[in-house]
């Protein structure tokens, strides 16, 4: 008996139609490719979303105490709270836009706008909190209970009502005008030239002199909260940068799920036939070929 013929191989038009390992295993690493790209986006979307609400909350933060340092006295007027509101502003741009499907490149620019612009007023607001609490708000006396409390009682307002007090030196004595519902110092008032006094002396507006201690703590806090959104502000802006070109994840399972049109190939016609672009040749009428009629020849006389 003869040994079986091996299949003679595919020529022609059936030799690049015909599926091979090759695109098998094409087809496999691009299907791979695609989920991978898949789970990339949802770990960058947690990522982005984690540092996202992180920035918020310090947003919040930032905004109360600096509110409560701001309106604890009336001569004290700092506190950076401006960072609260243009920090929190963003990151809230920035939850809407991880969200979002359509438009969602537009909100997170927005958001990353926002974000930088609240990153340089955190850097601002750092500073002038951190500088005139360290170098005009004198802490000891007031932790030494050497500051008194004055207040006119009940009925005068602390702006319309004054009386002087004696405040006594190592050389000498002054008299010093104080409101009502004020704290004073007097180690910290020069009496020769109260222009020269660097720290604050006196505090208008106040309950008692422990509100002067609160704010003393609420300015220090309010600049490191400030100097946490500073870092934390740059590195959710990395991120939303990161994350706003990369192709969402409805797009990347619809291009992974949608099937590549079949390719049919008809030997009889040596034509290619896309299923699903083109009808079928079945489908296709066919007219039977009839002879045409001749018209008859005029006859001339």
């Amino acid at each position: 008996m003869m040994a079986p013929q091996p299949a003679a191989a595919v020529s022609g038009p059936l030799a690049a139609l015909d599926p091979t390992a090759d695109e098998l295993t094409r087809d496999f690493a691009e299907s791979s490719r695609t989920w991978s790209s898949a789970g990339q986006f949802a770990k960058r979307k947690k990522t982005s979303l984690w540092f996202t609400v992180s920035l918020l909350v310090v947003s919040v933060f930032i905004l109360t105490i600096g509110l409560a340092a701001t309106t604890r006295t009336e001569n004290v007027t700092v506190g950076g709270y401006y960072p609260g509101i243009v920090l929190g502003f963003g990151s809230f741009l920035g939850i809407v836009g991880i969200y979002l499907v359509e438009n969602r490149r537009q909100i997170l620019v927005a958001s990353i706008v926002f974000i930088s612009f609240g990153v340089v007023a955190a850097f601002c607001c750092a500073i002038v909190d951190g500088v005139f609490a360290a170098r005009h708000i004198e802490p000891r006396p007031l932790y030494n209970k050497r500051c008194q409390f004055y207040s006119s009682g009940i009925g005068f307002l602390y702006d319309a009502y004054q009386t002087e007090v004696t405040c006594y030196t190592l050389n000498s004595r002054c008299q010093l005008k104080v409101k009502s519902n004020t704290c004073y110092c007097c180690d910290l008032y020069n009496c020769e030239n109260s222009e020269q006094s660097s720290s604050y002396y006196e505090f208008l507006g106040v309950s008692s002199c422990q509100d002067v201690v609160h704010l003393y703590r609420l300015l220090w806090s309010s600049t490191v909260l400030n100097i946490i959104g500073l870092f934390l502000g740059i590195i959710t802006a990395a991120i939303l940068g990161a994350f706003k070109d990369m192709v969402p994840l409805s797009q990347i399972a619809f291009s992974a799920t949608a099937p590549p049109p079949q390719i049919l190939y008809n030997p009889a016609q040596q034509i290619l036939t896309y299923a699903g672009f083109c009808p079928s040749a079945a489908t296709i009428s066919t007219y039977p070929s009839y002879p045409l009629p001749l018209q008859p020849k005029p006859h001339y006389r």
